[in-house]
């Protein structure tokens, strides 16, 4: 599965040009009309995309920045602090495993998208992964915007039938004792992972924990590590 923003568009572009083929070249003997672009959200954003490039009202690397900005450092953050304060502060960890929402809301994040969670801890014999089969759910106030790979159908299908599989092409493997746990979000109800704190982060403060948390091991598709020779012990 290609994760990257530009990658999931250009499989989305390619799957409609062929579907577009197909119909175009397809007889039928019934009258009425086909679609002969489909009307897949990734497709119609592309697009849009690719009308505002080509018309110079936007430069396509601002755009891919600005995302990954949102998706990756601005909106994360606040939920890595969620975890940061989990792991440093065992009275707050468990407020936040018995009500998420109102643990939360004690650091200032709630808010639309987020008024409901449950957080959900992985451990040594159980592992976590959050998905959303029927839209693209997603706990905004602690995660910022959706990556387009969880919003795409084939995460959204194929994690709930083969989660090791799926979390094996993020890079993440699993042994087999471990279990794998699959939480489905809905309109009314959003989740955060609480990953393990990585061993030798013992010394860390709760900000240099939260600097190494990421949105995918907050999603469960990632595990956590000391990153590089710079981490204290």
């Amino acid at each position: 599965m290609d994760t990257t923003r530009r990658g999931f568009l250009a499989v989305a572009g390619a799957s409609a040009a062929g579907d577009a083929a197909h119909a175009q070249s397809h007889e039928h003997d019934h009258d009425h009309a086909h679609q002969a672009v489909p009307s897949d959200p990734a497709l119609r954003v592309k697009s849009l995309e690719s009308l505002l490039v080509e018309k110079g009202l936007v430069d396509p690397k601002a755009l891919d920045t600005l995302i990954d900005a949102y998706e990756n450092k601005i909106g994360p953050r606040n939920g890595a602090r969620v975890v940061a304060k989990a792991w440093t502060d065992p009275e707050f960890k468990k407020r936040l495993l018995a009500n998420g929402s109102a643990a939360i809301a004690e650091l200032g994040y709630a808010g639309l998208q987020g008024e409901h969670m449950v957080v959900v801890e992985n451990t040594p014999k159980v592992h976590n992964v959050i998905v959303c089969t029927l839209c693209s759910c997603y706990p905004w106030p602690v995660l910022g915007l959706p990556p387009v790979w969880y919003k795409s159908a084939a995460y959204r299908s194929r994690v709930v039938i083969d989660p090791r599989g799926v979390l094996r092409e993020f890079g993440t493997e699993l042994a087999e004792d471990v279990e794998v746990r699959v939480w489905d979000s809905t309109a009314e109800l959003r989740y955060l992972v609480l990953p393990e704190r990585p061993a030798g982060t013992e010394k860390m403060s709760e900000e240099e924990l939260a600097a190494i948390v990421t949105r995918d091991a907050m999603v469960g598709v990632s595990n956590l590590s000391v990153p590089g020779p710079g981490a204290r012990a």
